[in-house]
């Protein structure tokens, strides 16, 4: 009785160490996979509209359109940017041990210009929307300097940077803020929503600000 308790003991004993084996060395052959996979060059082709200008000075691209110009820079030792008739080719770099990092920034840098482009040819556009129940406020866009009197009652001014060459129009409660370089405009837009932050007081009670509209 006490040998077959024994046996069975060792059996277990003996098959869990089988099994830590072999989780063992998939970790191990999952390891030396990861280790042995390099990562593939990539690239990237973005296609120049008629119209639509792209000039490369080092690391920096220039683009001009109908509606006006936008630059972006990137980092010429982890990427190569080169015209190649009506595209723009984005490649990594050749050094080996920067080519992970490359070869998402391709991807990232692909994306900002087919930005840039579109915006040269069609504004980017935020509409927001003035809310006040407690004191009438007053905008004002200005010398790149959006300014908001009057919220909460008061008497200093709350102001907010505007950025890069984003247009704003102000029309009754309605802002419309506007412009070709997308990162300009949502940062604006931002600086407002964070110019209207309310301090030491109930915000289920005063909700007074410039808020992103819905239409």
């Amino acid at each position: 009785m006490y040998t077959d308790v024994y046996s069975q003991e060792i059996m277990m004993y003996m098959k869990g160490k089988a099994e830590d084996k072999i989780a063992e060395s998939k970790v191990e052959a999952s390891a030396s996979a990861k280790k042995a996979k390099k990562p593939e060059a990539a690239y990237e082709d973005i296609e120049i509209p008629a119209g639509v200008e792209m000039q490369i000075s080092g690391n920096e691209i220039k683009i001009n359109g109908p509606l006006g110009a936008n630059s972006r820079t990137f980092n010429s030792s982890l990427l190569t940017v080169s015209k190649q008739g009506s595209k723009l080719h984005i490649e990594t770099s050749k050094t080996k041990n920067l080519a992970k990092k490359a070869s998402y920034a391709v991807g990232s840098l692909a994306k900002e210009l087919q930005n840039d482009v579109d915006g040269v040819r069609n504004y980017f556009e935020i509409r927001m929307e003035t809310v006040f129940m407690h004191f009438p406020v007053n905008l004002e866009a200005k010398n790149g300097v959006f300014t908001i009197k009057n919220l909460f009652g008061e008497r200093k001014p709350r102001t907010a940077r505007i950025v890069g060459s984003t247009k704003i129009e102000v029309k009754d409660k309605s802002v419309r803020l506007y412009g070709t370089k997308l990162d300009d405009v949502s940062q604006t837009a931002a600086n407002i929503r964070q110019a209207c932050k309310i301090v030491n007081k109930d915000d289920r009670v005063f909700q007074d600000g410039v808020y992103y509209s819905l239409e």
